[in-house]
């Protein structure tokens, strides 16, 4: 029996509803313990104010280093400590408000290094990019069919994602850097793969 095989892609878009912000305490002293200190208050207060907004469990240290600082001729001027954060923020809403308290309260200790903008809840939209690449698949292999003469036949194997990868495609999530304030959600791709084995009917 001959066949003939396809991998379909579909894609629909989805508003993310929820935000990972990464950032850190940083702080400068003349010595290793004066930095330090100033920025274990400073990553305090970053604690305290990401509380009111998330869930503890969703604040995480992801690096605390110190280092000598140097100015553009070399010269050592003292040391830099910095706490670096990601915390997780349930809808955009929340986050910008978290962002907009840390500006006031932390200050200038406070560096942004991003906000990445994830899908939690797709809404459907999973399926309807299964479906869509179903189709596209189908449309791909009559093409096929019609080049060889014929059209096809029944189904034999439906695998989802690209049988050349082993598995199905991975949710696609945008993520971007923000200024501090309202975050604007704009929209995520939420993508399938189907591999699909025709038939090949004459």
């Amino acid at each position: 029996m001959m066949t003939v095989t396809v991998t379909g892609t579909g894609t629909v878009r989805v508003a993310p509803d929820s935000a990972v912000v990464r950032l850190s305490a940083v702080a400068r002293g003349a010595g290793v313990a004066e930095a330090y200190d100033t920025m274990s208050s400073a990553a305090g207060a970053v604690v305290e104010v990401a509380r009111r907004h998330t869930e503890q469990r969703r604040i995480a240290s992801t690096g605390i280093t110190v280092w000598p600082w140097h100015d553009h001729s070399g010269t050592r001027l003292g040391y830099e400590a910095r706490h670096t954060f990601a915390v997780g923020c349930a809808d955009l809403s929340a986050a910008g408000a978290m962002l907009g308290e840390l500006a006031a309260e932390v200050g200038d200790a406070l560096a942004v290094d991003s906000v990445g903008l994830e899908v939690t809840e797709d809404h459907g939209a999973g399926d309807k990019a299964r479906e869509a690449a179903f189709h596209d698949a189908r449309d791909r292999a009559a093409a096929l069919a019609r080049m060889a003469g014929g059209g096809l036949g029944a189904v034999q194997t439906i695998v989802e994602g690209d049988a050349t990868q082993g598995g199905p495609q991975p949710l696609a999530r945008m993520a971007m850097t923000h200024d501090a304030g309202a975050i604007e959600p704009g929209e995520a791709t939420v993508t399938s793969t189907v591999t699909v084995v025709w038939e090949l009917a004459h």
